[in-house]
């Protein structure tokens, strides 16, 4: 199984627009930072997580030509808002099937409406098909078992996603022991860790090393990541052994 890390930054992205802060003015590539998300390969099987509003520019820099579904954590801007730009993909394969919390569904029909539209759609629109699951929701993907993984990002219920021992958590501040159960044994987990100082709807890096230390996989991966945690190169190497800080377009296999 490959990982691809198609963008590790917070809502933002970093260079933040108009910011003087350091980090925003890097020239470590490493420290310029799209929307979330990833994209998860194995055999010819291939999976998004999340398409926020870079999917369009995350596509073409791994050159993608084919996709075999889109898993949604929930329905915040950076995580949906390239839902349009998976018309490249509907033109040649046809309806793109599209994972997530009925909730989520609700709100981007409220806010793509032209997409969901049964009569008289536009031609051009693409079309999803919407495949319901929750947090009990365990199925299957290409021979992959996926287990749906309920965390809370402040009050709101956010899915990550265990695809064999592949564990992938974004948005998180609080899990429940149920939840925790569920990821133990993964060999990588992918873990949100914002900055330095507490937030009330992410983890900081001391809550999520705490929650590392919880789970114990073999290799963790701090994403969502603001320019407030500071340089890539400055960071990483006070991490423990084994814990690293994801980037755009970092590549590991399982």
């Amino acid at each position: 199984m490959k990982i691809t890390f198609l963008g590790t930054g917070t809502s933002q992205g970093i260079p933040v627009i108009g910011s003087d802060h350091p980090v925003c003015k890097s020239t470590d590539p490493r420290d310029k930072r799209l929307r979330v998300s990833a994209m998860v390969e194995w055999d010819q099987y291939r999976y998004v997580i999340d398409c926020g509003p870079d999917f369009r520019q995350q596509m073409l820099r791994e050159e993608v030509t084919a996709i075999n579904g889109v898993l949604l954590t929930h329905e915040h801007s950076d995580h949906t808002a390239g839902i349009d730009d998976i018309r490249p993909f509907y033109f040649r394969q046809g309806n793109v099937p599209f994972y997530g919390l009925k909730r989520v569904f609700e709100a981007l029909h409220e806010r793509f409406a032209y997409i969901f539209e049964t009569e008289n759609k536009y031609p051009g629109a693409p079309t999803i098909e919407e495949i319901e699951i929750d947090k009990h929701s365990t199925f299957e993907l290409g021979g992959q078992k996926v287990v749906p993984v309920e965390v809370w990002h402040a009050e709101l219920s956010v899915l990550g996603f265990r695809i064999g021992d592949f564990t992938y958590l974004t948005d998180v501040k609080t899990i429940s022991e149920e939840e925790i159960e569920k990821i133990k044994g993964s060999k990588v987990l992918v873990l949100n860790a914002l900055r330095y100082k507490p937030h009330v709807s992410h983890l900081n890096i001391s809550e999520a090393l705490a929650l590392v230390d919880k789970v114990k996989p073999e290799k963790t991966y701090f994403t969502h990541i603001s320019h407030l945690m500071g340089f890539h190169a400055e960071v990483e190497p006070t991490l423990p052994e084994n814990v690293f800080l994801a980037y755009d377009g970092l590549k590991i296999e399982i």
